[in-house]
């Protein structure tokens, strides 16, 4: 059944859960999970802080999509974002056009709770982090609701029971696919 469920990508803050929402998915629907950061750190070998310290934001955003791009080419995949993927049209166009987008949305201060001793988030090594959330939250959440097929919360319940959740959500999709293939 699963099996005609196009590729699911997780959009969403940081913070929001990507991650492990996305490798439980895929241990469900018995798919590769990959993340879109953690490939531009295979890719490259420097992790993320590094890329952004030698190439800027700009030079981490141009390897992002390249990865997206690269990513959302293969088929059957669950595959979480960073939380700026959405920053650049050609990233939304590819994750729109090229599966399931799902936007897991976390307030700020669930982002806050998550991500109070990351230091691995550059963008959150300021002095104030909350205003950088709430900055970064209200400039991007159109955005993700611009490429969103499904939007769920997050911070209201476990990682497994959000699967349960958004494996209801994806069953309409399944339908719509065996709908245009009869």
């Amino acid at each position: 059944m699963w099996q005609e469920l196009p590729s699911v990508f997780l959009v969403g803050p940081m913070g929001a859960g990507k991650t492990t929402v996305g490798r439980l998915l895929a241990k469900y629907l018995q798919r590769d999970f990959v993340d879109s950061d953690w490939y531009v750190e295979t890719q490259t070998g420097a992790d993320i802080a590094w890329i952004f310290d030698k190439e800027g934001e700009a030079g981490f955003r141009e390897r992002e999509t390249r990865a997206i791009d690269e990513l959302t080419l293969r088929s059957g995949i669950v595959m979480a974002t960073g939380g700026g993927a959405v920053m650049r049209a050609e990233n939304r166009a590819m994750l729109k056009t090229r599966g399931i987008v799902v936007y897991l949305n976390a307030s700020v201060d669930i982002q806050m709770a998550r991500t109070a001793k990351d230091k691995s988030r550059p963008l959150l090594q300021q002095p104030n982090p909350r205003q950088v959330l709430q900055r970064l939250y209200t400039l991007r959440d159109p955005l993700y609701r611009e490429v969103a097929d499904i939007i769920l919360p997050t911070g209201h319940t476990y990682p497994r029971h959000m699967v349960t959740e958004l494996i209801g959500l994806l069953k309409p999709y399944i339908e719509d696919q065996q709908t245009v293939i009869e």
